[in-house]
């Protein structure tokens, strides 16, 4: 993963003991799509998480494809040049259920990933074959021999045409949300992300299909992770609704104490947008996968943090007892502000995490790296628990995670739409030193229908000073409320920002928008 960037990953995802057995109704199936099976064997999830458990007592295993010098050779050309067969995807036969396909091994992916198929408590292993994929006659793909194993798979709509799930490389997987178009990704877990040591990438090592009878749209998805760190049992309960919904249950088994322990990780891009206009070298107004990390605190609070592409990398955690949940958000959903028709910015899904069992207390945190281009994940939010991770302590979390265009519960509150910064003071007056001015859009709510006067912003930041504070309906907008205020900053490090909308009786009306501002980056680049 470390040679290969985000764009070719994009690219390409769009275009053993618990090995079990296939009944004859699903094995007929299948086999009328040329697939082939291994030896059926028992499954059931009870039983891969006992698996999982067992594989944290041993050493872990180097699992790279022992056919390394031939997947070298398949490149991303060499890649993107095999299409698997639509005639060959697992329960395409009319019966019902979801059409399945696999992605082949490639330089990129040389970590094969044992798939099988489950149906009444026993599955088998869906063996590799080259003629499931058309090849041109010179590809080197066909000196590998069969039986090797895929790097992935995803779900299709009936028509083979789109898919909605997919999951390749390491333990990433992700969606096409409800507006048909691939962004941000989901993993299995991170471990010991922006840590001086470098980070751990467990990896999913085997996957098993189950379809679920009479729901079409259904899929049952078991994953056994394994990594130097810890082992894992997983379940995806795979819904394509409006927005699709997975289920998410993970038993984890550490095999030795792990520093920073990151549960329900997502990963996602953002370069610049009207808040870091300075950064804007690209023609395109905007470019990001997500704009914000919203999160449901424990105690009610909704909290709103823009994101950043700050001039080093930096984490930022934030203190929850019982979360309630949190996602990576694109809310801006106006074609104009990207005005990109190739890669659809506007259409990116967001991704909401609501824990569905006990997470205790604990800090969501999130990552944000340096970037200069659209083709690098940038950013990681995760949930860290306070609990001391070590081996004979096993874990479990339950999450479901929602692939929407928005969060799936939006409070009743002003939520933050857009997030301004310039030059401070006021216009025809000599301007103060060192003060910037911060813009905040709202919507939603009571704020949509506020009068002048009748609610101001609180603004607190860790340090400098504020001035001109205020906000009111914006003019000819209907809806749309704007807060404002200028901070007289000194210094170079960064300022963390805390602002809301109060109205009567010391209510508030919004969201808590919350800010890291790095004044040097603006000196910087502003050439002061």
């Amino acid at each position: 993963m470390t040679e290969f960037n985000r764009r070719d990953l994009l690219s390409l995802a769009l275009s053993s003991s618990l090995v079990a057995a296939l009944p004859a109704r699903a094995h007929a199936a299948a086999a009328a799509s040329g697939l082939s099976f291994g030896p059926p064997r028992p499954f059931s999830f009870d039983a891969l998480k006992l698996e999982a458990e067992k594989r944290a007592t041993s050493p872990w295993k180097d699992g790279r494809s022992p056919h390394g010098e031939i997947l070298q050779q398949i490149d991303y050309d060499a890649f993107q040049r095999i299409r698997f067969r639509n005639d060959h995807a697992l329960w395409a036969d009319g019966a019902g259920g979801t059409p399945v396909q696999f992605f082949h091994l490639g330089r990129y992916f040389q970590e094969p990933v044992l798939i099988h198929v489950v149906e009444n408590g026993e599955a088998r292993e869906v063996l590799y074959r080259s003629d499931y994929f058309d090849l041109p006659a010179d590809h080197p793909a066909r000196s590998l021999p069969d039986n090797i194993g895929f790097s992935g798979f995803r779900l299709q709509a009936q028509s083979q045409e789109t898919d909605w799930i997919a999951f390749l490389g390491a333990s990433y997987f992700r969606s096409s949300g409800e507006r048909d178009q691939y962004g941000l990704s989901a993993r299995g877990l991170a471990i010991d992300t922006a840590l001086p040591q470098p980070e751990e990438f467990p990896r999913f090592s085997r996957i098993w299909l189950e379809r679920v009878e009479g729901e079409r749209d259904r899929v049952l998805v078991y994953a056994l992770l394994d990594s130097e760190s810890i082992t894992g049992a997983y379940r995806f309960d795979c819904v394509k609704t409006d927005g699709p919904v997975m289920d998410v249950s993970a038993s984890l088994y550490p095999r030795k104490p792990i520093e920073r322990l990151g549960v329900a990780p997502l990963t996602s891009m953002y370069w610049y947008s009207e808040t870091n206009r300075e950064q804007a070298v690209d023609w395109r107004p905007e470019i990001h996968d997500s704009d914000g990390l919203a999160i449901w605190m424990g105690n009610g609070e909704r909290l709103w943090r823009p994101l950043n592409n700050p001039p080093e990398t930096v984490t930022n955690a934030f203190t929850v007892d019982q979360p309630r949940g949190f996602g990576l958000l694109q809310r801006d959903r106006e074609f104009t502000h990207y005005q990109d028709d190739g890669v659809f910015y506007d259409r990116r899904p967001s991704a909401w995490i609501e824990p569905t069992n006990d997470w205790g207390s604990g800090q969501i945190q999130l990552v944000e790296i340096p970037t200069d281009d659209e083709i690098h994940d940038n950013l990681v939010a995760y949930w860290v628990p306070d609990a001391a991770v070590e081996p004979g302590k096993p874990l479990r979390f339950d999450y479901r995670l929602h692939w929407k265009a928005d969060e799936p519960f939006p409070a009743e509150l002003g939520r933050v739409m857009a997030t301004y910064t310039g030059t401070g003071g006021i216009p025809g007056q000599d301007r103060p030193e060192n003060t910037t001015r911060f813009v905040i859009d709202f919507r939603g709510g009571e704020v949509g229908d506020l009068e002048r006067g009748e609610a101001e912003p609180v603004v607190d930041l860790s340090r400098g000073a504020v001035s001109l504070a205020d906000s009111h309906p914006v003019v000819g907008q209907p809806g749309l409320y704007r807060a404002f205020f200028d901070a007289r900053i000194e210094g170079t490090k960064p300022v963390d920002m805390r602002m809301y909308i109060r109205g009567k009786n010391d209510r508030a009306l919004s969201e808590t928008w919350i800010y890291q501002y790095w004044p040097n980056q603006d000196a910087r680049q502003r050439g002061s």
